[in-house]
């Protein structure tokens, strides 16, 4: 079930307006970092001194331009682990545009979805954002402990979370919110594995930028079958 959705979401990869998803999500998540960025460069400006006395070898200079060099190193090891959850979270913005697409193209014969309004979604999105970031920096004291296990680590964390977010934003837009807990429920573990498919290529650059779009049209196609399941 996992699989089969996964494969009819990649092939409807070419559709105009999961393009259009893609490239509001890259383009967006790329602006929000490199303005993060800036602001904390910035501050590390203001914040170093011009010169820093060193026992023995005196005053050294170039603090701010050494400090400034580490941070962009650091940004771009922080964005391997933060560009994914931030492209999620603005891909929950269009969430309605996958959606669709998939069903107006597999499912025609459904009823019009309830969309989320505006502040629901925004709700949702920023959670989820909160959420994943704060576990996966969480995760980050974790890997030096668990040493060749940071992969599985890092799969299985997003892999719960990716899940559960896809899953209740596909599912709200066609069942109330209990209903969709319990059916959440009721079926954790394939949403955990679908989220862990999701999650496996997301240390992979480039490739990571297009889970989000691939999540949301994947869950929508496990939310039907396993309702129709359930019916």
């Amino acid at each position: 079930m996992i699989f089969a959705a996964f494969l009819q979401a990649l092939g409807q990869l070419g559709d105009r307006r999961f393009r259009r998803v893609v490239g509001l999500g890259i383009l967006l998540s790329l602006a929000l970092l490199f303005a993060a960025y800036i602001l904390f460069v910035q501050a590390i400006w203001w914040l170093s001194p011009d010169t820093v006395d060193l026992p023995v070898i005196g005053p050294v200079s170039g603090v701010e331009t050494f400090l400034g060099w580490a941070s962009l190193f650091l940004m771009i090891g922080l964005s391997v682990f933060l560009m994914v959850p931030v492209a999620s979270a603005f891909t929950g913005f269009f969430l309605e545009d996958v959606a669709d697409a998939v069903e107006d193209r597999h499912y025609p014969g459904l009823p019009p979805a309830t969309p989320l309004s505006l502040g629901e979604g925004l709700r949702q999105s920023a959670n989820f954002l909160g959420v994943v970031i704060a576990v996966n920096l969480g995760a980050l004291f974790l890997y030096p402990f668990v040493g060749p296990g940071i992969p599985l680590v890092f799969w299985a964390v997003n892999g719960f979370l990716l899940g559960r977010e896809y899953f209740s934003l596909v599912a709200l837009r066609r069942l109330p919110a209990t209903e969709v807990k319990a059916m959440r429920r009721r079926n954790r573990w394939t949403l955990w594995a679908a989220g862990t498919l999701m999650a496996a290529p997301l240390s992979v650059p480039v490739l990571n930028l297009v889970i989000p779009v691939l999540g949301v049209a994947t869950f929508t196609h496990l939310f039907h079958r396993l309702a129709n399941a359930g019916r």
